[in-house]
């Protein structure tokens, strides 16, 4: 349980709140690049309770400023995208992606308003399909990495997005949580013998009926690992079935792969109520491809989704479940993997108050997460630098890896998954702590 404080310093990220201030200190994914095309619509974009507008210009670069003009205020969503730079409707004001005003033809020519006035821009990178925002402090912002799903140029990455009206942080237990996928989504994640033994398009298979796993966890410089371990359908004497789940904070969660491809979810907030939620399947010559991925989880934007992603299984339509499909066998009833889970989160309020649970031997992933960020946010608010995933010693997030796969008995989970040089700082780690 957290108390009502802790609580909201967990969730909150709306104006100077300290958890909204932490994550401006990390790359923010903005939006997908493939929404942005060369002087094409600008895109709304919300973040962490700021209005903003993204474009790419004619010699396709990208833009990410305030969506208000500094002249009287009217949106820039309606403004034209030309010759490099985004012209206000009202007046002509033109700005580049940095920022600038390139022109202004309602004012006297040479007015010195053009060289005193800028709109507020951020700077941006891309990488991995994303457009990543930098929304700190100038002389705090970090080097960009590439990010755990798109370790080299080239990976192969599909994505879906939804924007789910509820707080960020009731998502992201729900990607840690490794326990709920086992009733959860048990109709998509079928038992088979053999780990990926007659998967399809439409379920994958996993090598276990086991619903009552057994959790590790172990804290990292980005965050934490853990594992659940369940008894296998073979040799269940002799081995385990282990899925390691990577939380990299604030944002990304890798989750265990399939026999085809790895899996990935990021939550990045809209505002205290509203978070930007991105499932991926990357890496492998066998990764699926981004339409089919979209259609498996049943999120394709114009049929699931609307325009501006916002789904059309909701509360008031009980995310449209099938009850004739559970009494046919179908657990949920509800179609997608992603839909299942924010059947859960949304369901849950748009702040759910955890003063109130209970919690069980599965929350383990749960627990840690709360006191990690808590702890974080609370030395943050207190004036300290922040310390997840910005300090020494830094791991490459492209080095960073889950895990699925049948294991024997007694091996040190932290070897699953892990390069050798990350092994070497989490028992450099460890001895300290001890």
């Amino acid at each position: 349980m957290l108390t009502p404080q802790e609580n909201a310093l967990l969730c909150e990220v709306e104006g100077d709140a300290p958890m909204g201030a932490l994550m401006r200190r990390h790359w923010i994914p903005a939006l997908l690049s493939e929404e942005l095309e060369v002087d094409g619509k600008p895109r709304r974009v919300r973040l962490l309770g700021e209005d903003l507008v993204a474009f790419r210009d004619s010699d396709g670069k990208v833009g990410l400023i305030d969506e208000f003009c500094p002249h009287r205020g009217p949106s820039l969503a309606y403004a034209r995208n030309e010759n490099c730079g985004l012209r206000c409707l009202y007046h002509g004001w033109k700005f580049d992606v940095a920022g600038r005003i390139v022109e202004m033809p309602s004012e006297p020519e040479g007015s010195p308003l053009k060289e005193k006035t800028r709109i507020k821009a951020y700077p941006v990178e891309e990488c991995g399909g994303f457009v990543w925002a930098y929304m700190g402090p100038p002389e705090s912002r970090p080097a960009f990495q590439r990010p755990p799903f798109s370790p080299v140029e080239g990976t192969p990455v599909s994505i879906l997005k939804i924007r789910i009206p509820c707080n960020w942080a009731q998502i992201q237990e729900g990607q840690i949580d490794s326990a709920h996928s086992s009733n959860l989504h048990s109709s998509d994640m079928v038992p088979a013998r053999v780990a990926g033994a007659g998967a399809t398009e439409t379920n994958w298979t996993r090598p276990s009926t086991d619903k009552s796993p057994r959790m590790l966890s172990r804290e990292t410089p980005y965050g934490f690992r853990y594992v659940a371990l369940r008894r296998p359908i073979q040799n269940a004497r002799t081995h385990d079935y282990a899925r390691v789940t990577v939380y990299v904070a604030p944002f990304i969660s890798l989750i265990p792969p399939n026999s085809s491809y790895n899996v990935a979810s990021i939550n990045v907030p809209a505002d205290n109520t509203s978070t930007w939620f991105y499932f991926l399947a990357w890496g492998g010559e066998d990764c699926v491809d981004q339409d089919t991925w979209r259609a498996f989880n049943h999120a394709v934007p114009g049929v699931d989704l609307n325009d501006d992603f916002t789904p059309r299984r909701t509360l008031e339509n009980d995310f449209m479940q099938d009850r004739e499909a559970m009494r046919a066998g179908n657990f949920t009833g509800i179609d997608g993997i992603p839909n299942q889970d924010m059947s859960m989160w949304v369901s849950m309020g748009p702040i759910t108050d955890r003063s109130t649970d209970r919690l069980g031997g599965s929350d383990i992933a749960v627990v840690e997460f709360r006191r990690l960020m808590v702890d974080a946010v609370r030395r943050f608010a207190e004036g300290n630098a922040p310390a997840i995933g910005t300090t020494e010693p830094g791991i490459p997030h492209r080095e960073i890896s889950s895990f699925e796969g049948i294991v024997e008995k007694g091996r040190d989970w932290l070897e699953f998954g892990t390069t050798e040089a990350e092994r070497a700082i989490l028992s450099a780690t460890a001895q300290r702590a001890s």
